[in-house]
């Protein structure tokens, strides 16, 4: 094709996105008119429709959602690439790549930062806690490149790139809690404690995963306190008047005097965390970084990048 309607699939990929002709305008720097021209000219070299538009609503048709889904990956590579040799034309550096991680980065993603320093000296990595109680803000905010957080993630606007070994369900209480003398628990004694809920805009189906308000069964589970860190919620645990749901590697990488850890059955899925990045920003290097850790002894391998996060 020797005219490739650039601009044209860069609008419809952003409008894929906003789903909002005015946002899209403002991301593009153009007027309204202009995105609504850009739409029609790419509907025309495509020869059908990609967009219903009212004046209401915005959204993709059958065709054009299958379209973007196609399009996107290419498109970042392409970008991707075109920014990369114009970097190597200037004898410029990568930018520094910043990785948010909620809780505690622990051996995977260390042992794994460390080779990929190693095998890549010129990309200097930033790394940064985010909010327990706000997976994806950082990420949707464009303040970090990728985060490693729990799941599930169903932003439209985000990917999973890699996919940590589930891990068990775990009930962190205080020694002196009533359930410190079990070993094991069934989800539905939840609605036997005050369990720690924590702060942030995290999206409700995550909460509902992570904090729930219900057993599986729908009896209702009283939450009194809510934390901002991992840590104010073990430290309210260890005072035996409250539990916190975490999982395994947390309770193996806390273990004190003052707390007791009790796997918990009964859940539909065990606890897993993610590599996630912005599908439309996706960086070569964060490619990279997920295949490395899919190296890993007893990783499973890496997920695809969708285009969309999906992983419920």
């Amino acid at each position: 094709m020797p005219d490739l309607p650039v601009r044209e699939l860069e609008c419809l990929l952003i409008l894929a996105e906003e789903l909002h002709f005015g946002r899209t305008a403002q991301r593009l720097r153009v007027s309204q008119s202009r995105v609504s021209q850009l739409v029609a000219a790419l509907e025309r070299t495509i020869g059908t429709q990609l967009v219903h538009r009212t004046s209401r609503r915005v959204a993709l048709t059958d065709f054009g959602a299958e379209f973007v889904d196609r399009v996107r990956p290419v498109y970042t590579e392409l970008a991707d690439l075109v920014g990369g040799a114009r970097q190597e034309a200037r004898h410029e550096l990568p930018a520094p790549i910043r990785l948010g991680f909620q809780g505690i980065a622990y051996e995977t993603v260390t042992w794994t930062l460390t080779e990929f320093a190693r095998d890549n000296p010129d990309v200097a990595l930033s790394l940064q806690e985010i909010p327990l109680g706000d997976p994806f803000g950082a990420l949707l905010a464009g303040q970090v490149d990728a985060a490693v957080a729990l799941l599930p993630v169903r932003e439209p606007e985000l990917a999973v790139g890699y996919v940590f070994p589930p891990a068990p369900r775990m009930l962190a209480v205080g020694r002196g809690h009533p359930l410190a003398a079990v070993e094991r628990i069934d989800a539905e004694a939840l609605a036997t404690v005050d369990l720690v809920s924590v702060d942030g805009s995290a999206p409700e189906y995550w909460r509902d995963v992570h904090f729930p308000r219900f057993t599986p069964l729908g009896r209702p589970i009283t939450a009194t306190v809510r934390v901002a860190t991992l840590q104010e919620g073990m430290t309210l645990a260890a005072t035996g008047r409250y539990a916190m749901l975490t999982c395994r590697p947390v309770a193996d990488r806390n273990q004190r005097d003052d707390l007791r850890f009790l796997r918990v059955a009964g859940f539909d899925e065990e606890s897993r965390m993610a590599l996630i990045w912005r599908s439309a920003h996706r960086r070569p290097q964060l490619t990279k970084l997920a295949a490395m850790l899919g190296e890993l002894p007893g990783a499973p391998q890496p997920q695809p990048d969708p285009g969309r996060a999906t992983v419920a």
